[in-house]
């Protein structure tokens, strides 16, 4: 873990798990069936701005809820970009990094269980939320002191732009999106 930060530069784009990552893992379920889900609004805030900034971000996960897409695409992320229904993730994020023609080692992949490992080890810089399974742990170079659906998202995306002088902030353009 102890060149993380020194990494943060090469990377061009973000691709993110959504249940323990943007969310704390709990999925409530409706009578109806829906599963509602809580996410951080500081999260998606830095997602806005790595969009606004024109980093690539995706969304790979194995959720089909049509909640997932609807809250991606308010904070900007384009629709190709979110991988619903992904059971395995790696062709998934295959198809991301050839669409932007990014490298595997250009994007930074966030993920909390053990679907997302082989994502993960096949990244540029692999991280994970504070309360990932430890299997995920052992793999990742960044644990970050964040749980997820708490500000684990922000912090990577944070940290990343800051490295590489991009976090600002333009009222004008954040509200044109």
């Amino acid at each position: 873990m102890s060149n993380f930060k020194s990494n943060l530069h090469k990377i061009k784009a973000f691709a993110f798990d959504v249940d323990g990552v943007f969310t704390d893992g709990l999925v409530l379920a409706t009578e109806t069936g829906d599963l509602l889900r809580s996410h951080n609004a500081k999260d998606g805030f830095a997602v806005r701005i790595a969009v606004l900034k024109n980093y690539p971000v995706a969304i790979i996960t194995g959720g089909s809820s049509q909640s997932i897409k609807k809250r991606f695409l308010q904070v900007g992320i384009r629709e190709e970009d979110i991988y619903l229904r992904s059971l395995n993730k790696m062709p998934d994020f295959n198809d991301f990094c050839t669409r932007y023609g990014l490298k595997h080692d250009e994007v930074l992949y966030m993920g909390d269980d053990i679907p997302d490992i082989e994502v993960l080890k096949s990244c540029g810089i692999a991280t994970c939320p504070g309360d990932a399974v430890n299997e995920v742990k052992e793999v990742c170079h960044y644990i970050s002191l964040y749980p997820g659906g708490k500000g684990s998202v922000r912090d990577v995306i944070e940290q990343t732009l800051k490295v590489q002088n991009k976090w600002s902030f333009d009222q004008e353009i954040y509200s044109g999106l």
